[in-house]
C-alpha cells in the first residue's frame, strides 16, 4: 500500500452513529459479533464524556474489485436495499457500544462480567459527575430495562421507570445525550416550583458532560477502494483491537459471499461430508485452510499453463503456490472449478496413504503433507493410478516423510512438489527436488524415541507394511487397530529389564527397540527378559515357539537374539533391518557406518516422554 491508499482524518462521533443507523457505514461479513459487556461500555462512555481518546477507527470505502458480503452493525436497520459506502474493518465493538447506548433509543442487550446476557439502559448520576469527587466510571450506571432495581428477594430498591422520577434523583439517561432538549425542557419544569438550585444543576452538568459527546471527534483511517484483498487481511489483523487473528478462509467466506455463495456452507455440507465413511478417517483433521491451500495450487498451476500457452516470457510467468497471497487472489470461479477436483484428491490421498499403511492420524507423519498429496492427485487423475505412477509417488512420499522435510515452512516445497511429482509421473520431468534432497542419516533411528516426530510414525507404517503381526495372536496389526485393540508403540527389550541390565538408554529407548504391539501382549511381556516371555506368549496363544519366532520376524525383529538375551546383536541386526526397509522406500542407498555417538548425545539431551 503506498501513501495514497489511505487518509486520516477526524469526524464527529455524532456523525459516525448516524451513518451506522443509516447503513452508510456497515461491517464486513468477517467481523466477530459484538460482545462487550456492560462494565467495558460503562468505561467507554465514562472516557468519551471527559474527552479522553478511545482510540481510531478504521474504515475500508466500498466500490471496489474487492467485494465483500456486509452486514449492518448489530441494532442498526438500514433499508435492505441499502448499500454502504465504509465498511468498518476496526473500532466495530467501540461503535456499536456508543451506536446502542447513545443512540439506538433502545434498551441495550450485552453481557454481564460472567457473560450472562443482560438488558438495560445507561444512566449518569448528574449529581457525582458534579461533585468532582467521584470517579467518572462510578457515576455512569447500568439500569435493568424496566429501570426498576430489586435485590435478590426481588424487593423494589430504587424506582426510576418514569422520566419524573429521573429528573428527582437526578439521574440523566445516556439514550438523550445526543439530542437532550425534550429531557432537559422536562426537568427544568419538574424543578422549576420545587427547588432553584436543582434547577440550575443542568447547566454545569451540560457543561461538563453533555456537550462533550456532541464535541467528540473520532480519528478515522479510510482505505480508499482501491485496497487490495491481501492488504485489507494484513491490516486487519494488525489493527484488530480483538486478539483474534483472521483467517483467509474467513475473508474469502465475505467475498465469496458477495456473490450468494456460501463458503462455510459448502466446506461443511460438501467437502467435509464427502469424508465422512471410516475409510476417510485420515482426513479427519485437514482443516479449510488446508483444502484452500490445495485448491490455490490448482489454480495457480492453471494460471501458469494458461500463460505458458499464450508464449508468455518463463520469467514472467505467475507462480504457482498457496501462500497466504496466494490463497486471498483465489477467484470464485476458480474456486467452483477446483473444489471438486480437489475433494476427489484427498479421497485418493486417504486411499493413497491406507496403501502405505497409514490408517489414523495419530500416526500420520505429516499433515502438511495431505495439502500437496491432494493436489497431485487431482492434477494428475487417472496418469496417477497405475502401478508405476503409484510407485513414485510413494517414493516420493517416503523421501518427504525420512527426509523430514514437511515440518517447518513448506509452501514452497507445495509449489515444487505439484508441478515436479505430476510432470514426473508423466515421464516429463526427472527425479523431484523432494525426492533429490532427502537424506536419512542412519543415527536418525536412534534418536527416534516418540511418536511427536514424523520419521518415528513412518517406521511404524512401515512395519505394518512389512506385515508385522501380534505376536499373541498372529493377526495383522492393521486389523487389530479397527476392532479397538488398544495397540501402540512399545519396548522389545523391556525399560526395566534393560535398566536392570545396565544397558543403555539411548539405545534401549531408541525405535529400534520398539515395535507395535497390542496392550494384552504388552502385560504379558512386562518387564520380563524376552528369553522368558517367548515361552509366556506361545503358552497363552496356545501355539508352537517357532510360530511365535515367525510373528516377531514380521517385525523385523531377530528371536533368535532375543530367546538368549542377546541385546547388542538383536539391536544390530533390526537397526540394519530398518535401515535396509527405508532405504527401499526412499529408493536411496542408506550406508550405515556406526558412527552414533553424536545421535545419541543429541537425543539423550532432549526431554523424552516415554512409551513403556
Amino acid at each position: 500500500m503506498t501513501d495514497e491508499a489511505f487518509s486520516i482524518d477526524k469526524r464527529p462521533l455524532r456523525d459516525l452513529l448516524r451513518q451506522v443507523e443509516d447503513g452508510r457505514a456497515q461491517l464486513p461479513e468477517f467481523q466477530r459479533g459484538w460482545v462487550w459487556p456492560h462494565p467495558n461500555i460503562t468505561s467507554l462512555l465514562a472516557s468519551v464524556s471527559q474527552g479522553f481518546p478511545v482510540g481510531t477507527v478504521m474504515t475500508l470505502q466500498s466500490g471496489g474489485d474487492v467485494r465483500f458480503k456486509h452486514r449492518p452493525i448489530e441494532g442498526a436497520t438500514p433499508p435492505p436495499a441499502v448499500e454502504p459506502e465504509t465498511l468498518v474493518l476496526d473500532g466495530q465493538q467501540r461503535l456499536t457500544s456508543l451506536f446502542q447506548a447513545i443512540k439506538l433509543g433502545e434498551p441495550v442487550v450485552t453481557q454481564d462480567v460472567r457473560k450472562q446476557r443482560v438488558t438495560g439502559w445507561f444512566y449518569v448520576d448528574m449529581r457525582a459527575v458534579l461533585d468532582g469527587q467521584t470517579d467518572r466510571e462510578d457515576a455512569i450506571r447500568f439500569l435493568p430495562e424496566d429501570r426498576i432495581v430489586k435485590n435478590f428477594r426481588s424487593e423494589v430498591l430504587q424506582d426510576y421507570s418514569t422520566r419524573e422520577k429521573e429528573y428527582e434523583a437526578q439521574l440523566f439517561p445516556l439514550s438523550a445525550v445526543l439530542d437532550p432538549y425534550d429531557w432537559r425542557r422536562g426537568f427544568e419544569e419538574y424543578w422549576w416550583d420545587r427547588d432553584k438550585e436543582s434547577l440550575r444543576v443542568w447547566g454545569r452538568f451540560e457543561e461538563l458532560f453533555v456537550r462533550n459527546f456532541d464535541r467528540y471527534q473520532v480519528p478515522v483511517i479510510s482505505l480508499g477502494k482501491n485496497t487490495a484483498r491481501q492488504a485489507v487481511c494484513q491490516v486487519f489483523e494488525n489493527v484488530n483491537t480483538g486478539g483474534v487473528s483472521l483467517t483467509v478462509f474467513e475473508l474469502l467466506t465475505a467475498t465469496f459471499a458477495a456473490d450468494e455463495f456460501d463458503l462455510r456452507r459448502h466446506w461443511e455440507k460438501e467437502v467435509k461430508a464427502a469424508w465422512d465413511a471410516p475409510k476417510y478417517r485420515i482426513l479427519k483433521e485437514v482443516s479449510n485452510t488446508d483444502f484452500l491451500q490445495s485448491v490455490t495450487l490448482l489454480a495457480t498451476a492453471a494460471r501458469r499453463e494458461d500463460a505458458v500457452g499464450h508464449g508468455v516470457a518463463e520469467e514472467r510467468l505467475p507462480r504457482i503456490g498457496c501462500k497466504r497471497k496466494d490463497m486471498l487472489e483465489l477467484s470464485l470461479d476458480e474456486y467452483e472449478r477446483f473444489a471438486p477436483l480437489v475433494v476427489e484428491g484427498f479421497r485418493r490421498a486417504a486411499q493413497f496413504l491406507r496403501q502405505q499403511y497409514v490408517f489414523d492420524t495419530r500416526f500420520l507423519p505429516y499433515g502438511t503433507q495431505l495439502i500437496p498429496l491432494s493436489a497431485i492427485l487431482a492434477l494428475a487423475g487417472e496418469d496417477a493410478q497405475s502401478a508405476g505412477a503409484q510407485s513414485k509417488l510413494a517414493r516420493w512420499y517416503w523421501c518427504g516423510v525420512f527426509g523430514e522435510l514437511y515440518g517447518g515452512s513448506t509452501e514452497t516445497r507445495f509449489s515444487h512438489d505439484l508441478p515436479d511429482v505430476v510432470g514426473w509421473i508423466r515421464g516429463v520431468f526427472g527425479e523431484p527436488r523432494t525426492v533429490e534432497a532427502a537424506q536419512f542419516p542412519p543415527g536418525r533411528l536412534l534418536t527416534l524415541r516418540t511418536r511427536n516426530s514424523a520419521a518415528y510414525k513412518g517406521i511404524y507404517a512401515l512395519l505394518l507394511k512389512a506385515g508385522a503381526v501380534d505376536w499373541r495372536t498372529g493377526v495383522k496389526a492393521e486389523i487389530t487397530e479397527y476392532f479397538d485393540e488398544s495397540i501402540d508403540i512399545h519396548h522389545i527389550f523391556p525399560k526395566v529389564w534393560c535398566q536392570e541390565a545396565g544397558k543403555d538408554p539411548g539405545l534401549y529407548n531408541s525405535v529400534v527397540n520398539k515395535t507395535p504391539l497390542t496392550a494384552r501382549t504388552n502385560r504379558i511381556i512386562g518387564g520380563n527378559a524376552p528369553s522368558d516371555y517367548l515361552v509366556k506368549l506361545a503358552k497363552s496363544a496356545e501355539i508352537t515357539s517357532e510360530e511365535v519366532r515367525g510373528h516377531i520376524r514380521s517385525h523385523l525383529a531377530e528371536p533368535e537374539h532375543m530367546s538368549v538375551d542377546d541385546f547388542p546383536s538383536f539391536f544390530a541386526a533390526r537397526k540394519a533391518a530398518l535401515l535396509a526397509r527405508v532405504s527401499a522406500e526412499m529408493g536411496k542407498v542408506i550406508v550405515d557406518d556406526g558412527a552414533d555417538t553424536d545421535a545419541l548425545a543429541e537425543a539423550d539431551a532432549e526431554e523424552l516422554v516415554e512409551v513403556s
